[in-house]
């Protein structure tokens, strides 16, 4: 499949959320998180990011609430574990050349896979990391693909909330 999904960034977002790569569907359409059991823009939304939950033909609005998308590899599959470790080994300078140019306040992985596979450990945990990634703060929130049915849409926004508290409250 030769479809790209383009990048939506701009610098020093409060986050740049990065997907493990895009979906079939969401580089089809050319929009991300497109996926019809998709629960991001839902997530987002109650998490707190945005004042509505936002379809993915307007996924450039993102923008508009400090926020961009990006994902560590740019080739769509139908799965993620139909990558392999290379490819993720392969995207790691470019992405974290990405990462340094476009500054953000935090990186938020979603799922461990690519987030582990880049920073070479194998034992990851949920939410803030004690390391930078191209010197923003790292989390790693549950994915919010529908084929992740190990977290509840509450618990998925739960973690996603604890993130916008940390990277948008002035407070923090």
């Amino acid at each position: 499949m030769s479809e790209r999904l383009e990048d939506i960034l701009a610098e020093r977002l409060a986050v740049i959320f990065c997907g493990i790569n895009p979906g079939v569907m969401a580089a089809a359409q050319g929009h991300h998180f497109a996926g019809r059991g998709n629960r991001f823009w839902r997530t987002l939304h109650l998490a707190g990011f945005t004042p509505h939950e936002v379809s993915p033909e307007n996924d450039r609005t993102i923008l508009h609430y400090q926020c961009g998308l990006t994902a560590v590899v740019e080739r769509p599959t139908a799965r993620a574990d139909q990558l392999s470790r290379q490819e993720f080994i392969a995207a790691a300078v470019d992405f974290e050349h990405k990462i340094a140019r476009y500054a953000p306040r935090c990186v938020a992985f979603l799922g461990k896979a690519a987030y582990s596979a880049l920073s070479g450990q194998r034992e990851v945990a949920w939410g803030l990391q004690a390391q930078t990634f191209g010197q923003a703060a790292v989390w790693v929130l549950p994915n919010p693909s529908g084929r992740n049915r190990a977290f509840s849409l509450e618990q998925l926004v739960d973690a996603y909330r604890s993130l916008r508290q940390a990277a948008l409250d002035p407070a923090q």
